[in-house]
């Protein structure tokens, strides 16, 4: 083949560029809610985010890649032209990278899957021919789209009402939060845990049976857990403070919570998302080490995975704090307690679609989430025009992605062909 080098360099940059657009826009999503609820400082959200993203990419990224890059396309029709595959892919990349950039400079939070499948269904359906575009395919990861919100808005209703009912509204707030908060920190634990388990681990060669991996998750959850109860006895409980039913200190209980869920989401996040960035690059270095031969199956090599870790992290230590301030405070105003509801939720539909191969997009679970824990204080807790904007750039994202991939597709062509 020709080029190989510079189609190298290509995928290499902008891959880099998509992660980067991943950790400006949608890792910010993963820390608004600790953010907004004030449990942590932007600071320190980024530096949680950055540890936990970059393992959660790097060790537990290599499940979802398949479906993103595989799944969409039907690739036994570009047997004959492969360079079509590697124009397409290098399109749909940098068409993704540049509606993330452009969404993040508004503070819109926008869905990195949506961008990335909007661009490769755009490419494929003009550079291929429509019968290319599996649809029964793309159909199901829309289905995810709309499931997930609704999922994760049902596991945060659910977690929010047992927060209020065990804790927030009974007649002493402060002593049930000690007693009930280190269970919700066992929970969250022995989640984290789980994913690292089954996904993260498969990748460096240790092979442990499924009863191995719950064991020690509990076991890890178990520690968290009184970790946890050891950091609330330490906190200082004030009667000046609490006037209003020890409501202050219930949150900074909480608080020590948010810790917790913002690194399982962050993790979660990470291993689902770097798919988006790292799919299609891998796609090109199979096909171009390969002498133009597209394989059914490839190996993901370790460079890509920490290029994509990498990018993501840059992304969000650069521009994250643009979206930050639009999903930590725009949608409902958010507690510890409320924030720790929307984190455990989220993160617990992303550990569920990362186990099964299937990409849904963290940005509407965890609105779905937020949205949750609004419903659970009444509709008029939710800012109903901030909804709509953020809707709004949702239904904008996929067409967006699909028409920027098309002319990028054929200025490629044009280029190289």
């Amino acid at each position: 083949m020709e080029h190989t080098t510079i189609f190298l360099i290509l995928a290499g940059c902008f891959g880099l560029f998509m992660a980067w657009g991943i950790g400006a826009n949608d890792v910010a999503n993963a820390m608004a809610t600790s953010v907004g609820s004030k449990a942590l400082t932007l600071k320190h959200a980024v530096i949680i985010a950055a540890i936990f993203e970059f393992c959660g990419a790097f060790l537990a990224g290599g499940q979802v890649t398949s479906t993103i890059r595989k799944g969409i396309i039907d690739s036994d029709l570009l047997s004959g032209s492969p360079e079509l595959l590697i124009y397409g892919m290098l399109a749909a990349l940098l068409a993704a990278g540049i509606w993330l950039l452009v969404a993040t400079k508004y503070g819109l939070p926008v869905s990195t899957t949506h961008s990335i499948v909007g661009a490769i269904v755009g490419f494929a359906a003009v550079g291929i021919g429509i019968e290319a575009v599996k649809w029964g395919k793309v159909g199901s990861i829309a289905a995810s789209w709309v499931v997930s919100p609704v999922i994760a808005g049902a596991f945060s209703y659910a977690l929010f009402r047992s927060v209020q009912k065990l804790i927030l509204d009974t007649a002493n707030p402060m002593k049930n939060s000690k007693r009930f908060v280190p269970y919700y920190i066992f929970m969250t634990g022995t989640m984290i845990s789980l994913v690292t388990m089954f996904k993260g681990l498969k990748h460096i060669g240790l092979d442990l049976s499924k009863v191995e991996c719950y064991g020690i998750s509990i076991f890890i959850g178990l520690i968290c857990a009184v970790i946890g109860k050891f950091l609330i006895r330490k906190i200082s409980f004030s009667e000046e403070r609490n006037i209003d039913n020890h409501f202050h200190d219930v949150e900074r209980v909480f608080g020590v919570l948010m810790v917790f869920t913002a690194c399982a989401m962050a993790f979660a996040h990470g291993s689902n998302d770097v798919a988006n960035a790292v799919g299609p690059v891998a796609a090109i270095v199979s096909v171009v080490s390969s002498d133009g031969e597209i394989a059914q199956k490839s190996m993901m090599p370790i460079w890509i995975l920490l290029l994509g870790a990498v990018g993501i992290v840059t992304g969000l230590v650069m521009y994250g704090h643009k979206v930050i301030a639009t999903v930590g405070s725009g949608i409902t105003d958010l507690t510890p307690s409320r924030g720790f509801c929307c984190n455990l939720a989220a993160s617990t539909t992303v550990v569920l679609a990362s186990g099964t191969g299937l990409p849904i997009s963290t940005t509407h679970t965890l609105v779905g989430a937020v949205l949750g824990v609004g419903f659970a204080r009444g509709i008029s807790a939710l800012n109903l025009r901030m909804i709509g904007s953020i809707f709004m750039s949702w239904i904008i994202t996929l067409p967006a992605g699909a028409i920027l991939a098309i002319i990028f597709f054929y200025a490629l062509s044009a280029i190289f062909g």
